[in-house]
């Protein structure tokens, strides 16, 4: 491997590694709550997801939905470079009467499915998800706090959540009061059968940002334009005039974002705020291989890398092996268990 990649060591002295970006799902097996859109349950996605969990239906359907995330959990404790997960919980969208809109949702994950279950395991964290156009959304962010939630998860383009909307100021502010980042997808989104990616342009952040909300900005919008614009340019300007913004690195290395990564590391100056995560289950899918880079690394270090069973050691060794400095993996720690 190259010599970054092939000299990093996990040490005892070294801050905890944590891939803040690790997605969850269930079924609505064992009483979870979990729902899944017809239309996706009848996409190819939905069995590709599955199988990256290392779960199949019957089993989730014998043995309830905490089995996919014991399975996770399990996988995780086999790593030998990253110590914990944030797992994510996804509200579903909001109707006009303030209830669970189910002919707009593709999935729902619930925060009380993914808090019970995350308990169990020593290795991961509880990350929230709360639609703010819920009619108690205040009062359910001081529940996730109270929970243990470290950040709250938003995925707008498929939620029908408008970040520049004015009325959601008081939801910004009590973000900010209880000291939740907000980790928010930014750029196009495709792991779904819909989405209204205007939804997820960055510039739609701003608000957000000047009410002091700790800003994290999904896959850095490394894919997607707005008005002609490119996303990530607009995300750049934003680095720019927010000392609260950050962005995570996950799915950087997927073959529909090519050059992304590098793309990224090209701005030294926004290491500091990058943070290591994965976009599992899509690093253990074929979007995700040492072999899309045939090109940018020898075939001997490919082998190499795919040789690599877990599959969070592979996405590190990819990623050290691709130029992502070693300081990176740290970030995460930082700001979720100090800041």
């Amino acid at each position: 491997m190259n010599k970054s990649g092939e000299n990093f060591q996990h040490r005892a002295d070294r801050p905890s590694i944590i891939d803040m970006h690790c997605h969850v799902a269930g079924i609505g097996a064992g009483e979870s709550g979990c729902w899944v859109s017809p239309a996706l349950k009848n996409n190819f996605r939905y069995t590709v997801y599955l199988k990256a969990f290392g779960v199949t239906k019957d089993e989730l359907e014998e043995q309830g939905d905490g089995l996919l995330i014991a399975r996770l959990a399990a996988e995780l404790n086999r790593s030998r470079h990253v110590d914990a997960a944030v797992a994510l919980a996804l509200d579903g969208a909001v109707g006009r009467d303030g209830t669970l809109d189910y002919d707009q949702t593709e999935v729902y994950i619930p925060n009380n499915y993914v808090q019970r279950e995350v308990a169990r395991h020593d290795n991961l964290y509880f990350g929230a998800s709360i639609n703010p156009y819920r009619p108690n959304a205040l009062d359910l962010l001081d529940e996730v706090k109270a929970d243990g939630a470290v950040l709250l998860k938003w995925l707008p383009s498929i939620q029908h959540i408008d970040p520049a909307d004015k009325g959601l100021i008081p939801f910004y502010d009590k973000l900010v009061d209880l000291k939740l980042p907000l980790l928010t997808h930014t750029g196009d989104e495709r792991s779904f059968t819909s989405a209204n990616h205007l939804l997820a342009d960055p510039k739609r952040l701003e608000l957000p940002l000047q009410r002091g909300v700790r800003v994290i900005a999904a896959h850095m919008a490394s894919r997607g334009r707005t008005n002609g614009w490119p996303d990530f340019e607009s995300l750049l300007a934003l680095f720019a005039r927010y000392p609260n913004l950050y962005g995570d690195i996950s799915s950087l290395t997927q073959i529909n974002r090519p050059g992304h990564l590098a793309k990224v590391l090209r701005h030294t100056h926004l290491y500091p705020r990058l943070l290591y995560g994965t976009d599992m289950p899509l690093i253990n899918t074929p979007l995700v291989s040492p072999y899309h880079f045939l090109f940018k690394l020898p075939l001997r270090e490919i082998r190499q890398l795919r040789g690599i069973a877990n599959c969070w050691d592979r996405d590190v060794r990819l990623k050290l092996a691709l130029g992502m400095p070693e300081e990176i993996l740290t970030n995460s720690y930082d700001l979720l268990m100090i800041g």
